[in-house]
């Protein structure tokens, strides 16, 4: 039996001994999605003593598309910064309270970026292949996504920032998880990818006086340059690559496609906090967006979000084997050809998850899990 106790809003915490992870949800497929991560995640700790307790944020945060028939950019921006505030809000109270992982659907990305830089969030992803790995290490933080609107008639003036203090906490962050990753220290080649030159030789001074103090090399690079001696030379095994969101936020799928041969429907990532107060919470999204045209329709593709599932379940609910678990179920559904119309299939959202839970065969257990729920309120 699952035992998953579910709370909305700020309580208290859990059971003593009993793991928390934040759900927060956005409209498009959010709900739906939601609801794919509630019963994958409740399957995956189904042996777990103490259970997992879902503490869900009360609200249903807006997507681009659901903000379009607000029609005025007024109201448009007010409620862009109500999410915005809101969502800061609750990451930082579950932070406090000790959860270490949420998991969140899609949501506005103008909304969700001010939240980034607030939290001074990086987003990780580490792509493997037969040749080696690559780590990407998004700066979420500063920078064009991050920034601030002012609207005049007919114009939209948008001022950003970078600092000294995010970029080293950026690099510090981006060299203690490629250490991590690699458990031998050997990181094979440090390329950082920002638009430096526009910033008249502040950012690149920043990171040689950091390269020094770490006592690494760090070449920073044009994002053209980056792109060239990509499609050139390639990268080397273990290469750490920290890059503004400007151009990684456009090459993550590249880099996906040429590194993993993955699609980013398919593909999780996690985004981690580094500003005082929130540092340790971990929020794991899926790498497509909110899919509003899919919306009630229950055939958004919900591979990601299992992954997202399997991924905390196993780093953050005690679940070892969660993930290699899930993967031996998706290759099994893949054998079967059981997938959603974007992957060529033709079968639904739930059948989907319907699927993965028959074939989900945790270790220890020889049968896939019971797939009940039982949902508490407080």
């Amino acid at each position: 039996m699952t035992r998953v106790g579910q709370r909305s809003g700020d309580g208290e915490g859990a059971a003593a001994g009993q793991p928390v992870v934040g759900l927060a949800v956005g409209r498009g497929t959010g709900p739906e999605l939601a609801a794919v991560f509630e019963r994958v995640l409740g399957a995956l700790t189904a042996d777990q003593p103490a259970g997992v307790e879902i503490a869900r944020s009360p609200r249903l945060y807006h997507s681009y598309v659901s903000l379009r028939p607000e029609g005025d950019v007024g109201r448009i921006r007010e409620l862009t910064a109500q999410d915005a505030d809101h969502y800061e809000r609750w990451c930082r109270t579950r932070a406090r309270r000790g959860t270490t992982a949420v998991f969140r659907t899609a949501i506005n990305a103008q909304s969700l970026y001010l939240v980034r830089r607030r939290l001074r969030a990086v987003k990780v992803d580490l792509l493997t292949t037969g040749a080696g790995s690559l780590l990407l290490v998004r700066d979420q933080a500063q920078g064009f996504y991050s920034g601030e609107n002012l609207h005049t008639p007919g114009q939209v003036i948008r001022t950003l920032t970078f600092s000294r203090e995010v970029t080293e906490a950026v690099v510090g962050y981006a060299l203690e998880r490629a250490r991590s990753e690699w458990p031998d220290g050997r990181i094979g080649r440090i390329v950082m990818a920002y638009k430096f030159h526009l910033l008249d030789g502040a950012f690149d001074a920043w990171v040689a006086s950091l390269a020094d103090r770490f006592g690494v090399r760090i070449e920073v690079f044009q994002p053209d340059t980056v792109n060239r001696n990509l499609i050139t030379h390639g990268l080397p095994d273990r290469t750490l690559l920290v890059a503004g969101n400007e151009w990684a936020d456009i090459m993550h799928v590249m880099l996906l496609d040429r590194f993993c041969s993955d699609r980013q429907e398919n593909r999780c990532t996690e985004n981690v906090c580094l500003a005082p107060g929130a540092a340790g919470l971990v929020e794991y999204q899926t790498v497509h967006g909110s899919a509003d045209d899919l919306a009630g329709r229950d055939l958004v593709n919900p591979l990601a979000t299992i992954r997202a599932a399997a991924l905390i379940a196993e780093r953050h609910a005690g679940c070892a084997g969660a993930v290699r678990a899930t993967e031996a179920a998706l290759a099994t559904l893949d054998e079967q050809g059981v997938r959603t119309p974007d992957l060529g299939g033709r079968y639904s959202t739930t059948d989907v998850a319907d699927a993965l839970l028959d074939a989900l065969e945790m270790p220890g257990t020889g049968s896939a899990p019971q797939d009940t729920v039982l949902v508490g309120g407080s």
